[in-house]
């Protein structure tokens, strides 16, 4: 299926942007156009376009994949950076204390999107990678936007269909209104088994000089590691991370 003639250039490139994955790179051409939905002449030409000024490039075997200069006007915009930067040194040291996945996310429309983590040899299974997205109903970072998220945004993925990855993902509207009610009093969430059956994600709320929650920081490691070994030192660097935002000190890095 093609695209209206009146699409304008600039969405058309966007389109050609968003066909590439994690998982797949690199593309052809013709792969493009199927993803798409654009003619094969035109994805060439503003293929070429983009490749010209450096948003794209072209491999040896003429597969096209993401352009370095696109991740270097990214990375030299982007809000996130300081968000990332600042939790840094506080990931590093919850990292050092679990030796498994540590990662940081926050709200982008009904998904978490993963900014950062840290992961070791033999950690424990973990599908987030950065700039990974999982649902915000399924992993632990997502409750806990969820959970402090605006209204419309429950309502929304209350009344979408909620697909559960192991027996225990909170996939009826009963056991989600459930967990986040809990998120909230608690003040962070214990997801044990959500997303796989082996894996225990705890998250808490990170906080903008506001104190609006504006991002997660979660650890995920073996179910049997157990709350008394993780959820102190997640919570304790959360807020580190929200006083280094606001500029009142890193003094609680674990």
């Amino acid at each position: 299926m093609h695209t209206p003639h009146r699409e304008s250039v600039l969405s058309r490139a966007a389109r050609i942007l968003e066909a590439f994955s994690q998982d797949e790179p690199a593309l052809t051409v013709s792969e493009i156009a199927r993803r798409t939905g654009l003619h094969v002449a035109t994805v060439s030409r503003l293929v070429a376009e983009l490749v010209a000024h450096g948003f794209l490039s072209r491999d040896s075997d003429r597969k096209v994949r993401i352009g370095v200069r696109l991740w270097e006007l990214v990375t030299r915009a982007s809000p996130t950076l300081s968000l990332r930067d600042h939790a840094m040194p506080f990931m590093e040291g919850v990292h050092d204390v679990v030796g498994h996945h540590v990662q940081i996310g926050v709200l982008d429309g009904d998904d978490v999107l993963f900014l950062e983590r840290l992961s070791a040899p033999q950690a424990v299974i973990n599908y987030t990678r950065i700039a990974g997205r999982l649902p915000l109903y399924a992993s632990s970072s997502g409750l806990v936007l969820l959970a402090h998220g605006p209204s419309d945004l429950k309502q929304r993925i209350l009344d979408s269909p909620l697909t559960a990855y192991t027996p225990a993902t909170p996939a009826t509207p009963a056991q989600l209104r459930a967990t986040l009610a809990e998120i909230r009093q608690q003040g962070y969430a214990y997801c044990p088994g959500y997303v796989h059956a082996e894996a225990l994600g705890v998250a808490a709320p990170v906080r903008g000089a506001d104190g609006t929650v504006i991002a997660a920081l979660s650890v995920i490691v073996p179910n049997e590691v157990g709350a008394q070994a993780v959820v102190p030192v997640v919570r304790t660097a959360a807020r580190g991370v929200s006083r280094a935002l606001a500029g009142r000190g890193t003094q609680d890095t674990p």
